[in-house]
């Protein structure tokens, strides 16, 4: 069965062959679900959002177990035909983001060594999946997502980079990300306004940091909350029971300029930051 045929598909489909409520776009590439399929495929393989189930066939050739999460119960029936073929697949009808993820993983993966993540995702909820899968604290060997390009870039960003932000920072602390390669919006029926791409975070086993988690996140929330702002003044939104001129101090103690502004720090920054905030606290 050739699921990047676009006669397939809407064979399959019938009358909701195009529907927009969750962001459907088919891929007519055959090399793209197969290409990430084999960079992010371990032993056991999560996939959020098969669709019509064409890259889970390719994890199905590749891995011992693939669980895959959909929310789109119209996609079920279709799902057990195209999939008839691999008895090494379940698929369970939900939305990722109100789903027990760790339950999932442990009723599901008891017998697999190293499980990881893949997911071509639709552009609305690429960040709170990606937090959603990393805040759970599974220890996946890796998330390998097919994003808007634009997400791409910012994930893989530097500091001080025009698209460095937040996102950037928060999924750094859990994983280092890397872009594998882009996909043209050529490749996706209905045709996209824009180009995608896939990266792979691969999680770290301790983080890169070492500092208290709840400080770490409320210093990058608060860095990125007004942007064009110094670090000081974004800062004083979120941490408003320390006086500015505490917060000037903090930050200059720990080597950075008063002026510093939050999109210029990485994510070694942040947590020396937001150590100095805990001593001055206690």
């Amino acid at each position: 069965m050739k699921l990047t045929d676009i006669g397939t598909v809407k064979e399959l489909m019938g009358e909701n062959a195009f529907k927009k409520q969750f962001g459907q776009n088919f891929l007519i590439s055959e090399s793209v679900p197969r290409r990430i399929a084999e960079s992010g495929c371990a032993e056991g393989v999560l996939e959020v959002g098969p669709g019509i189930g064409t890259l889970t066939r390719e994890l199905c050739q590749n891995a011992k177990k693939v669980v895959a999460v959909e929310i789109d119960t119209t996609l079920l029936p279709i799902l057990e035909k195209t999939l008839a073929d691999f008895d090494n697949v379940t698929v369970i009808s939900g939305d990722i983001m109100k789903a027990d993820i760790n339950a999932i993983v442990k009723e599901q993966f008891a017998d697999c060594n190293e499980i990881a993540v893949c997911a071509n995702l639709p552009y609305y909820i690429t960040s709170p999946v990606l937090m959603k899968l990393l805040e759970s604290r599974i220890p996946f060997k890796s998330i390998t997502v097919m994003v808007q390009k634009e997400v791409a870039t910012r994930l893989t960003a530097p500091a001080g980079h025009e698209t460095y932000g937040a996102l950037t920072a928060a999924v750094s602390y859990y994983a280092a990300v890397k872009k594998l390669f882009d996909v043209p919006a050529g490749c996706f029926m209905p045709k996209p306004k824009v180009d995608s791409a896939v990266v792979k975070l691969t999680l770290y086993k301790e983080p890169p940091v070492n500092c208290q988690e709840d400080t770490l996140f409320k210093v990058i929330k608060g860095a990125f909350a007004q942007r064009r702002k110094t670090l000081v003044n974004s800062l004083s939104t979120v941490i408003g029971h320390i006086p500015k001129s505490a917060l000037a101090a903090i930050i200059t103690s720990c080597g950075f300029a008063e002026g510093v502004r939050g999109e210029t720090l990485d994510i070694a920054a942040f947590a020396k930051i937001a150590n100095a905030i805990d001593a001055y606290q206690a």
